[in-house]
C-alpha cells in the first residue's frame, strides 16, 4: 500500500477525530444549475479542478480545516484579505495538486507551477459584482504571478452557455459555475451559486472489493461502496491499472461520477472518479 494510502486508512480507522480541524472554514457551497434561469444575470466562469483553499488574511486553509503547508515565497506579498480560491495546476491536474497539498512539503518543485485562483472574498460584504471588480484590483495591485482572480464572464442567453460549456468540456474542463451578481457571501448551501457539470458526483465509503477476472485476475474488479444513507452499490469502471492493483482501502471515501438515479434511487452508470483524501464537513448553516 503506498504511504498516502496507508496514512488515510490509518486516520479513518483508529483517529478519525484528527482527521479533520475543529473548526473548518465556513465556505458558501454551489447547488446543480437547472435549465430555465435567467443567465444573463450571472457572472459565469470555469470550474477548476484543483483543491479548494481559504486564505484567512495570513495563511491558507483546506475547506475541511487542515492547513495547507504552502512555501513562505507562495503567499509572500498576498494582501491580508480573506479569499476563497482554487490551488490549480492545469485542466485534469486535480490529483497531482491533491499529492502536494497532503504531503505538506514546502520545498516540493511543483509549487513553481502552482497558481491559486481566487473565486471570491468572503470579507467583502458587497453583491457578487462588486467582488468581482474588488477581486480584480485587489490582486492587480498584490502583482504576485501565481495569485490570479479567475475569469468572470457574463453571457446574454441560455444558447451562449451551453456553446461556453461544451467549449470548455471539450478542451478538458470540468464545467461551469454561476454566481448570480446580486449574491452576498453566505456560508453553506446556495441557490445563488450554481454548478454546471456533464455529470453528477457525490461522496461514498469503501466497505469492500470484489476481485477481477480476465485481464484482471489477482487485480480489483469493483469496490463495494456504501453512500451516507447506508445504500450500497458497486464501482467497476474509471480505475486506471495501477489503481486497480493498489484499490483504495476499506474505510476510505471515494468520489464518483453519475448520470442521474435510476427510480430505486441508485446512481445510474456509477464510475470511479478519485479517492477523497479529505472528506468535506457537513454543509455550515447560514
Amino acid at each position: 500500500m503506498s504511504l498516502p494510502k496507508l496514512l488515510l486508512s490509518l486516520c479513518l480507522a483508529v483517529v478519525p477525530a484528527v482527521c479533520v480541524a475543529a473548526t473548518p472554514p465556513r465556505v458558501m457551497l454551489a447547488s446543480t444549475y437547472e435549465a430555465g434561469i435567467a443567465v444573463d444575470e450571472y457572472w459565469v466562469s470555469e470550474k477548476l479542478d484543483g483543491v479548494r483553499g481559504r486564505w484567512d488574511g495570513q495563511r491558507l486553509w483546506t475547506r475541511g480545516g487542515q492547513p495547507i503547508a504552502a512555501p513562505a515565497w507562495f503567499t509572500k506579498g498576498w494582501p491580508a484579505t480573506p479569499m476563497d480560491g482554487e490551488l490549480w495546476l492545469g485542466r485534469g491536474r486535480f490529483e497531482d495538486v491533491s499529492v502536494l497539498v497532503r504531503l505538506g512539503t514546502p520545498d516540493a518543485p511543483a509549487w513553481r507551477g502552482l497558481r491559486f485562483m481566487v473565486f471570491d472574498l468572503p470579507a467583502h460584504g458587497g453583491r457578487f459584482g462588486a467582488r468581482v471588480e474588488a477581486m480584480r484590483s485587489l490582486l492587480g495591485k498584490a502583482a504576485v504571478p501565481w495569485l490570479q482572480p479567475v475569469k468572470q464572464y457574463r453571457v446574454a442567453d441560455a444558447a451562449a452557455l451551453d456553446r461556453m460549456f461544451d467549449a470548455v468540456v471539450t478542451a478538458g474542463g470540468e464545467g461551469l459555475m454561476l454566481h448570480h451578481r446580486d449574491a452576498r457571501y453566505g456560508a453553506g448551501r446556495s441557490e445563488w451559486l450554481l454548478k454546471y457539470k456533464p455529470y453528477d458526483d457525490a461522496e461514498a465509503r469503501v466497505v469492500g472489493h470484489t476481485a477481477g477476472t480476465g485481464k484482471y485476475t489477482g487485480m480489483l474488479g469493483a469496490l463495494v461502496v456504501e453512500r451516507p444513507d447506508g445504500l450500497r452499490f458497486r464501482l467497476g469502471s474509471g480505475f486506471s491499472d495501477a489503481q486497480r492493483a493498489d484499490p483504495p482501502p476499506l474505510g476510505a471515501w471515494v468520489t464518483y461520477r453519475h448520470n442521474g438515479l435510476t427510480t430505486n434511487g441508485v446512481p445510474r452508470f456509477a464510475r470511479f472518479l478519485r479517492v477523497r483524501h479529505e472528506f468535506p464537513p457537513p454543509d455550515p448553516e447560514g
